[in-house]
């Protein structure tokens, strides 16, 4: 991805994405993210950021924080009476252990940007709340590089530059509205002395260092794409309407990513239930057939619908602005159907969902039945059947339940294959003795056909494991979205904490139908000889002391207004938002009612203040105090492939902390080994202090208590069958 933006001309790329984290699996952008685990979406975020930067691209780590719904995000929403964003409230302990850590983790990789989101937290507006921004991720994270706000996320002018937001996109307070709380407004308060030189400083070095940090100096390309329009021709300057010019060259920039999309598709692809090895498929079946709309074309082509908004033919992509236009699509029905006739086999399909006398002919003649089925989500801006981005509920889409229970009840070998954002409801199918084989193969792309016949016919072994909690029920969550409003400005209110996903099944002893961490193979895998060593790293942990250095300033600022007018040898573009001044009256040019009021009723006391301060006891360098890094213990286990077949397992380490208020378990760390039959490989873990420890609100720092911690290795959060205590 960082390649394919760096080409395009672009400097930043708005991801990866750790918000929402997935409190929710009803979440609308759950899939734009990795997991509800914060252990896993960390080191997600740090191999994202530090491949997209490797390739001279800013990565942008969002939605910085809480964002777990798409519902109410921005006010107003139609159809309800709102007057602001809604609110997560969340405490200090959650907030640490599970929203802020991935995005530590991010930090600590370098990444150059963070975006902070639309929602408010305790009541705060994200992109104006000094906790979040200036103590938590500046001070206490050690982010180096810029705050930036998420499009029309900004609330305020002079509130949002001291809580330390840096840079505000797209820089208008609201799309096309030719006012911006910042543009000229934000020279008026530096020259009248609101904002101090420091800030203002401090806000454009963060930018131009992550522009330098990554490269750009020698990366950057000229922009050669438009984002409003495919047109080759057409204004340069699109919601104002002027300067017609070429505007999209059409640079191909895919190089050979075709091959890492199907092979992520394909090595993604989760195996749920497999009864009396009915996969591997031979492609030597007498009659495969398959059925369901999620196996086809979209008739309108696969970029049919606006941002992906619509859920027509197969699933490779979810809706929003995270989405991309296919450069092709290749459908299950296609590749599966060049498989089989490819060996001179019999196929036939139907993507009709409620053609039911057509699906029950083939159904009955069928020796395989392949049944694709799907569930979309996606950003609130777009409503598709009636799901405002959120998903109103986990039941398949296009009448997929009942496509699977028909086809079912007349072909004993049916293959049911999920394309889907997050977890659904499958407990029926799990016990259908019909139904010999699930897969869960989540949003794939543009390769998602030959993906899921690589993983149908046995070229690849399926190896990944589910990185959500598959439950019963909805209700087995323990936590859902707020869809109706509670009040004008909507509360969320996070009173379950760090238990979300398989964390709150764990503390209700509620069985799931497939846990955190599974995921089943062609060949099978044994685990043995756990041993624990602990390494030198002192066990003394030490809290960050002393005092930053005065804030800088760089040359020094002219404070004649009528320096600021604006030029009189540039033609301004329509709604395009210039610093430049109208009078050199700052009052006159503020066109604030407001202008004279006393600073000390809207700036907190201090905000102004650019003296030395001292450091955060939990900081001191980017992601956290350094000694949370230590390498306290190493874990070793050893993996066994007790099948017949190579394959790739996922050994994964998991704590107990100890605490009356800790998860049961929790994840600590992973890896993805490929192992020959009969063959064996040591895996090992490393646990850092950091792994070992709790927030302590009392002394807002990480502390190890004093309860025994015991470690777990296994294939799954609920198969362990390695244990052993932490001296």
């Amino acid at each position: 991805m960082g390649a394919e933006h760096r080409d395009k001309g672009v400097d930043m790329q708005l991801g990866p994405v750790s918000g929402p984290l997935g409190r929710a699996p009803e979440g609308g952008r759950n899939w734009e993210g990795f997991s509800p685990d914060p252990v896993l979406s960390g080191i997600m975020m740090q191999q994202s950021v530090l491949g997209i930067q490797s390739q001279g691209v800013i990565a942008c780590s969002k939605h910085y924080i809480a964002y777990e719904q798409e519902h109410f995000r921005q006010a107003p929403q139609t159809g309800f009476d709102i007057t602001d964003s809604y609110s997560s409230n969340v405490d200090d302990v959650t907030m640490h252990e599970l929203y802020l850590w991935p995005f530590a983790d991010a930090v600590r990789a370098g990444t150059g940007s963070i975006m902070c989101s639309y929602n408010q937290i305790n009541n705060s507006y994200g992109c104006q709340n000094s906790l979040l921004l200036n103590k938590l991720l500046k001070d206490e994270l050690g982010f180096q590089g810029f705050v930036v706000s998420d499009w029309s996320g900004q609330h305020s002018g002079i509130g949002s530059i001291f809580a330390g937001l840096d840079m505000t996109m797209p820089g208008d307070v609201g799309f096309d509205s030719d006012t911006s709380f910042w543009g000229p407004n934000l020279t008026i308060a530096v020259l009248n002395g609101t904002v101090p030189q420091w800030r203002v400083d401090d806000a454009v070095t963060r930018i131009v260092a992550a522009w330098y940090f990554v490269g750009r100096d020698t990366a950057q390309v000229p922009i050669n794409f438009d984002s409003w329009t495919l047109a080759t021709y057409g204004y340069q300057h699109y919601a104002a309407g002027v300067d017609v010019r070429l505007i999209n060259e059409h640079v191909d920039v895919r190089a050979d990513h075709a091959a890492i999309v199907r092979d992520i598709g394909s090595a993604s692809t989760v195996l749920l239930k497999n009864v009396n090895n009915a996969l591997p498929l031979t492609g030597h079946e007498k009659l495969t057939a398959v059925f369901g709309n999620d196996a086809g074309d979209n008739p309108d082509g696969p970029n049919g619908c606006s941002d992906r908004g619509c859920d027509n033919g197969t699933l490779g992509m979810s809706w929003g602005s995270g989405s991309a236009n296919f450069p092709y699509l290749i459908t299950p029905e296609t590749a599966i159907q060049n498989e089989v006739v490819g060996q001179g086999g019999v196929f036939e399909s139907i993507t009709d969902n409620f053609g039911y006398g057509q699906i029950e002919t083939l159904a009955m003649r069928a020796s395989v039945a392949i049944v694709f089925v799907n569930a979309d989500a996606g950003e609130g801006y777009i409503i598709v059947d009636g799901n405002q981005g959120d998903r109103n509920n986990l039941t398949l889409w296009q009448g997929g339940d009942n496509l699977i229970q028909n086809v079912s009840s007349l072909c004993n070998n049916t293959i049911v294959v999920v394309h889907s954002v997050g977890a659904v409801l499958l407990a029926d199918y799990q016990s259908n003795p019909n139904i010999t084989a699930i897969l869960w193969a989540g949003i794939p792309g543009q390769e998602s056909g030959n993906s899921i016949a690589d993983v149908l016919y046995g070229r690849v072994n399926p190896g990944a494991k589910l990185p959500f909690t598959m439950a019963v029920s909805r209700e087995d969550y323990g936590v859902d979205l707020l869809y109706i409003p509670n009040a004008p400005v909507p509360q969320v209110d996070f009173t379950e904490g760090v238990f979300i996903d398989y964390r709150a099944l764990d503390k209700g002893n509620v069985t799931p139908l497939y846990e955190f961490g599974f995921g089943l193979s062609y060949t099978t895998f044994g685990y043995s000889d756990l041993s624990v060593t602990k390494t030198n790293a002192s066990s003394t942990y030490t809290p960050t002391t002393g005092m930053t250095a005065a804030a800088p300033t760089y040359g020094t600022i002219d404070t004649n207004a009528a320096d600021y007018l604006f030029p009189s040898d540039i033609t301004q573009v329509p709604l395009y938002i210039y610093p430049y001044l109208n009078s050199t009256n700052l009052q006159q040019a503020s066109q604030d009612p407001d202008y004279n009021v006393d600073l000390a009723s809207f700036i907190p006391a201090g905000a102004q203040d650019g003296s030395p301060q001292p450091l955060n006891p939990a900081g001191g360098a980017p992601g956290g105090n350094p000694e949370l890094y230590d390498v306290l213990y190493e874990v070793h286990a050893t993996i066994t492939n007790t099948g017949t077949v190579a394959g790739d397992e996922v050994p994964q380490l998991y704590i107990s902390l100890g605490g009356p208020n800790d998860p049961k378990v929790m994840l600590r760390g992973f890896e993805r080994l490929s192992i020959q039959p009969g063959m064996s490989t040591v895996v090992t873990f490393d646990l850092t202090r950091r792994d070992l420890s709790n927030w302590d609100t009392n002394v807002q720092n990480w502390v190890i208590s004093s309860y025994p911690k015991t470690i777990y290795v296994g294939s799954s959060s609920r198969t362990l069958p390695l244990t052993a205590t932490l001296s």
